[in-house]
Parts: structure tokens; C-alpha cells; sequence
């Protein structure tokens, strides 16, 4: 069984591609992901197949028909859930990650209900230029996946081809 590392949520994920993309980089670091329901579209839909690729069968997913299952998950499983947003004022970077810690992501139209978003142990944010107003989804989910895999040293043997492992 491996140990624990980090996982990813997804929280009421809206389009198709960007959670197929999520759902990939989850394969390509071995981090497991669930996704957080209600998501508005099917996961059968070509978009998000073609996005996902041949990876989304490499990744271990976990749906949650709730954001109150979801925390419960977590409460029992002692996981902490750390919530990416652009209304954090605490950088990803000045915080101190550890294995089996959750990293969550929220809708792209709307990021995480704020009652929900409350429950969460930690907001953190990826800071970007003041002039900007953020980052993809998909592309916030790798960053800050990276950065808590690169602190917990759960980064061991990726980017080397299978030639050199």
C-alpha cells in the first residue's frame, strides 16, 4: 500500500476538459483525486475524455455526492483540506504542507461556496501579478500539487524516463 502523499479535490467541477486535464496531472504524479458533486457535466463527455486521455484510468477516484461527505471523508481519514483560492491571503508558498494533506480546487465560474470554503483547514493562493485576476483551474491544481509534493519529498523519481529508473 503506498504511503500517503497528497490528493487532489475537485470541487463541483463544470467543464468537462478542465477536469480531464486535472485528472491527468493527478496520473502523471501518482496523487489520488476526488471529485466533489455536483459536477455539471457527464464524466462519458468527449471533452473530458479527450483531456483525460489514457490517464484517467491511472488515477484512484473518489466521488463524493457532497462537500458535507466530502469533509466527512476527511475528518475520518485525520486529512487536512487545503483550499486553493484567489481570495486567500496566506501563499502556498509560506506554508508548511505534509503527506496526506488535500488540496482542493473550486468551480471555475465561481471557486468554492464561502460556507464551505470556511470548513476548510487552510485557504492558500498562488500569487500572480495585481493586474491579473488568476490561473486556470487546471493550471492552479498543478502548481500547487507540485509545490506540496516538492515539500513533502514525494517527488522521487518523477520527470526521469523509464530508461533511467
Amino acid at each position: 500500500m503506498k504511503t500517503l502523499s497528497v490528493d487532489l479535490a475537485i470541487y463541483q467541477p463544470e467543464i468537462p476538459q478542465n477536469t480531464g486535464t486535472m485528472l491527468r496531472t493527478c496520473a502523471c504524479f501518482g496523487v489520488p483525486a476526488h471529485i466533489i458533486h455536483p459536477a455539471t457535466f457527464a464524466f462519458s463527455e468527449k471533452g473530458f475524455r479527450r483531456a483525460a486521455m489514457d490517464y484517467a484510468h491511472q488515477v484512484e477516484i473518489s466521488e463524493h455526492v457532497s462537500f458535507a461527505r466530502f469533509r466527512e471523508w476527511a475528518k475520518n481519514h485525520d486529512r487536512r483540506v487545503l483550499l486553493l483560492s484567489t481570495k486567500a491571503e496566506r501563499s502556498l508558498y509560506d506554508f508548511e504542507f505534509r503527506a496526506g494533506d488535500v488540496l482542493m480546487v473550486g468551480r471555475e465560474s465561481a471557486g468554492v461556496a464561502l460556507d464551505h470554503a470556511k470548513l476548510c483547514d487552510a485557504m492558500l493562493r498562488i500569487p500572480v501579478r495585481p493586474e491579473t485576476r488568476s490561473l486556470n483551474v487546471a493550471v492552479s491544481a498543478a502548481i500547487g500539487l507540485t509545490e506540496a509534493l516538492r515539500q513533502i519529498g514525494d517527488l522521487v523519481g518523477i520527470g526521469k524516463s523509464p530508461t533511467q529508473m
